[in-house]
């Protein structure tokens, strides 16, 4: 078995892991009090949804493995080690965020926190096969909110690329009307009061050895052959 097929397989066996730690993680809720905090499993660091080598060449394997391996899994094995034996202790990544957002004292907790779950949004925000026009239900919502799908892109572009410094572009839906916004560092939509649909990553180490300090050639590469409009409809409700 190549190095390749052997780390993927090791994916979706963590995938699996996962999703096992996260019913466990609702039955320890449902305990509740010290036994949740103390019974509690560890987040896991959920599998990417292809192969690191599947974004190329927008998205190089080398900056997909580095971007994964090294940041996306910091985060998850900070948080596990800063939660057990706490409140956050056993509850779901969204409540986690929900709960330590706007609580100074909570800081580290939530910027973790909430650089995993932006992390593997963003992950499911791109697909090998995305770029490309919108399916029908989505390019008609967004002809009514933005006038064009290029009206659009152009929004989120100019999202990503004014982001000073680190942070992430949305599109989001706020009510029932699509939006472009950005945040800075870790901060999420789901703290606004905004339902995130899609999200493009602005932090350098996202495309920095691949695009060197061109971010918006990255951007534009990224909404023109990778953007996952598929997910994006998925997200959309009203």
């Amino acid at each position: 078995m190549s190095d390749k097929s052997h780390r993927y397989g090791n994916m979706k066996m963590s995938r699996r892991r996962f999703i096992a730690g996260s019913a466990a993680a609702a039955a320890g809720i449902a305990l509740g009090g010290s036994s949740r905090a103390q019974t509690a499993p560890p987040l896991g660091l959920e599998p990417l949804p292809y192969p690191e080598q599947a974004l190329e060449p927008i998205i190089s394997a080398r900056t997909l493995g580095f971007h994964y391996g090294k940041h996306h899994k910091g985060y998850v094995d900070n948080l596990n080690k800063l939660i057990p034996g706490t409140e956050f202790a056993g509850l779901p990544l969204e409540k986690i965020i929900q709960d330590a957002a706007a609580r100074p004292d909570k800081a580290a907790v939530f910027n973790n926190a909430a650089q995993v779950w932006n992390h593997a949004f963003y992950w499911r925000s791109l697909s090998p096969k995305g770029g490309g026009n919108p399916p029908a239900a989505l390019a008609q919502k967004i002809e009514a909110d933005f006038v064009s799908v290029e009206a659009c892109k152009k929004e989120l572009a100019a999202a990503a690329t004014s982001q000073f410094g680190r942070g992430w572009a949305w599109l989001v839906l706020d009510g029932k009307t699509l939006k472009a916004v950005k945040t800075g560092n870790a901060e999420v939509p789901l703290t606004k009061g905004l339902k995130p649909l899609l999200t493009i990553d602005v932090w350098e180490h996202a495309y920095y050895l691949d695009f060197q300090n061109r971010r918006a050639d990255y951007v534009g590469a990224v909404l023109d052959k990778l953007i996952n409009w598929e997910f994006a409809l998925q997200n959309l409700s009203f």
